[in-house]
Parts: structure tokens; C-alpha cells; sequence
């Protein structure tokens, strides 16, 4: 069961991602302004170097929403060209809710932010 400590979140956000980069169609994870900045910021303090590896997966946010056992994912994914990013939006949420699901199913939201 989740509770909600640091590791629980990685967990989750580490299952998340693992269910959105399966799904056909998506060509990679996107991680967004923030994740561009953080990403900055780790590189200029020296943080990638030393083997540390991100909070979180790129392009894939956690919080809580209606209480403790309750998840909402945000995934933000780019979308190969020849797949309808609608169809590939609806794929991802559904194996991200699967594999994230505990005994409250998650809320999802995903963002296509590139087709390449």
C-alpha cells in the first residue's frame, strides 16, 4: 500500500512513466518547462555528475487529490507521427491508471506536447 512518504511518490511516478513509454505511439517523455529548468539547474550545480539521479521521471508529475490514498498524474508525452495523439492520449491514461491504481483508482491527465 501507498502512504505518501518520498518513496512512495518516486514509486508511483516511476510506475507511471514505466506504463506511458510502453504504450505505441509515444516516443518519449516530455518534461516541460519546469523539468527543462530543474534539469538546468542539476547540471550547473553538478548534480547529474555525481551519480544522482532526478526527484522524479521527466515529464511525469504526482500529487494527491481527495484524500491519502487518492493519486492524480499528470504525464506530458510527444507522440510519434502516424498515430493520432488523440488515441494515444487515451492509451496512455488508461495503462498509467492501471499501473498506478492501488484501491482508489488515480486521476490522470496527459498532455501531448510534440509530434515527432
Amino acid at each position: 500500500m501507498v502512504t505518501g512518504g518520498a518513496a512512495d511518490w518516486r514509486e508511483v511516478a516511476d510506475r507511471a512513466a514505466r506504463a506511458a513509454e510502453q504504450v505505441p505511439g509515444v516516443a518519449f517523455l516530455s518534461p516541460g518547462l519546469a523539468g527543462l529548468v530543474r534539469n538546468a539547474a542539476q547540471l550547473l550545480a553538478g548534480t547529474e555528475s555525481r551519480g544522482r539521479p532526478p526527484s522524479r521521471p521527466h515529464g511525469v508529475r504526482v500529487s494527491r487529490r481527495e484524500g491519502p490514498e487518492r493519486w492524480h498524474v499528470d504525464v506530458q508525452v510527444a507522440v510519434r507521427r502516424g498515430h493520432r495523439a488523440l488515441d494515444v492520449a487515451r492509451a496512455v491514461t488508461a495503462a498509467v491508471g492501471s499501473a498506478v491504481a492501488g484501491g482508489v483508482p488515480p486521476t490522470v491527465r496527459v498532455t501531448v506536447t510534440h509530434l515527432v
